[in-house]
């Protein structure tokens, strides 16, 4: 059956409706958890507590308020900004400076150190968290938002390096050579003349490690606990989940402080993620 012929048309017109409907409900539902968050937040403890899926009787500002107080907002978020910030940093420079060496050496052993370097995407957090902190503790990497983020260089390198190694391979090595001639350092040919032409992948690694480390919880607990003065947003908002009680008005504005600046941050360079992750796994 031809494309332009009639009933090809309505059976393709029918089939897109047909996704965008189960694409649609799909969404609603994973959608649906963030609203419920966000009319608790503006509720009184009493309307939370007599029915958690009906609308707000009134609207209830003062829980934000309340929580930006309680939480000591600004202090906590300049805490998780700055692990987010040293972890991105350290994990892109790392991650780059790897992927390009290793996609330009040509031999077995580059290959093997490929493997080896990637493979810890597979490996379970929790299995080797224990040792992880005895590590960081060694290091004097605890207690320290800062400390905090270079744990996160390992953590997120595999995954960059992946992306960065097969975005290189889409740079032609004339580049290096016509640098090379020019009397360009390694390191100056790297920075001056790669690594710009790097961008679509290396902002992709930027929002996914970013949005990553700036909701993590577990690891700033076993980093961070015992020190509240260094606790990120993520371990504060975890505080109105108390033993015998939860506070749900403020842990919903808690919430929701907390993921706002993730959101906006997501929003405006997410045009960037699919063109950098697929240009990045081009070629292995």
């Amino acid at each position: 059956m031809s494309k332009n012929h009639p009933n090809f048309r309505k059976k393709e017109r029918f089939f897109s409706a047909l996704t965008t409907g189960i694409l649609t409900i799909v969404a609603l539902v994973y959608l649906y958890p963030l609203f419920l968050v966000i009319i608790n937040s503006i509720k009184n403890y009493a309307e939370i507590t007599d029915n958690v899926i009906a609308l707000p009787k009134s609207i209830t500002l003062s829980n934000y308020s309340e929580t930006w107080k309680i939480m000591d907002y600004p202090p906590l978020f300049f805490n998780t900004l700055m692990a987010t910030v040293v972890g991105v940093t350290g994990t892109v420079f790392l991650s780059a400076m790897a992927g390009y060496k290793l996609s330009r050496t040509k031999t077995a052993y580059s290959w093997v150190l490929l493997i080896i370097l990637i493979a810890p995407m597979m490996i379970p957090f929790h299995s080797f968290m224990i040792a992880l902190v005895k590590v960081a503790r060694t290091m004097r990497l605890t207690r320290t938002p800062w400390g905090l983020g270079i744990l996160y260089w390992g953590l997120g390198a595999s995954l960059a390096l992946f992306m960065y190694h097969g975005f290189v391979k889409t740079v032609p090595m004339e580049l290096d050579d016509c640098a090379r001639i020019d009397g360009a350092s390694p390191w100056r040919t790297f920075f001056q003349v790669i690594f710009p032409l790097l961008q679509p992948v290396t902002v992709s690694v930027i929002v996914i490690n970013a949005m990553w480390m700036w909701n993590d919880f577990l690891l700033p607990l076993l980093i961070l606990g015992g020190s509240k003065k260094s606790y990120t947003l993520q371990l504060a908002a975890y505080n109105f989940f108390g033993l015998y009680k939860v506070e749900w008005n403020y842990a919903m504005a808690a919430v929701l402080l907390t993921l706002t600046p993730a959101v906006v941050f997501y929003l405006a360079l997410q045009k960037y993620i699919i063109k950098g992750m697929v240009a990045g796994a081009v070629k292995l």
